[in-house]
């Protein structure tokens, strides 16, 4: 009866420190609003219609991320980012991107990703107007209660 109880008694301590020192789990961030949607989406289009990088600064997380466009094929960060886009867009005089209806969104806690082909109209600055669909794979984060850009895959397909 005595090795019955103690035996008892070291498996209550057992579980007891195993309670201890279970890890808690980490506070989820609350987003200071609702998760991207279409219209979110499509906001940041359309300041990529301006043709300036600046406008949609807002919308990238800073820091080593990485982003894939369609040329030159990769950037390490969003400066990178944004400055190696302005020597691309400076041959436009005006654009146009519409999110299409095939945009499909996949929320995971602090994360969202989302893929969607983009319908472009760009006009450059001799004239030629250029009209296509690419492809756009987005990865979002909540950063401190804002829904940033961490990774971005934007490609067209072989014509």
């Amino acid at each position: 009866m005595k090795r019955f109880l103690a035996v008892s008694l070291c498996l209550l301590a057992l579980s007891f420190s195993s309670f201890a020192n279970s890890p808690k789990p980490a506070a989820k961030k609350t987003p200071a609003g609702p998760a991207p949607d279409k219209a979110y989406m499509q906001k940041i289009w359309d300041g990529w219609s301006t043709l300036d990088s600046a406008n949609v600064a807002k919308y990238y997380a800073s820091g080593p991320h990485t982003f894939f466009d369609i040329a030159p094929l990769k950037y390490g960060s969003w400066d990178e980012y944004q400055n190696g886009v302005k020597a691309e867009l400076s041959g436009y005089k005006s654009a146009k991107f519409t999110v299409n209806d095939d945009l499909d969104i996949h929320p995971h806690a602090d994360l969202l990703w989302a893929t969607a082909t983009i319908k472009e109209e760009m006009t450059s600055k001799a004239g030629k107007i250029e009209m296509g669909n690419f492809r756009w794979t987005v990865v979002f984060e909540n950063q401190d209660g804002k829904w940033l850009i961490v990774h971005e895959h934007v490609s067209e397909p072989i014509q």
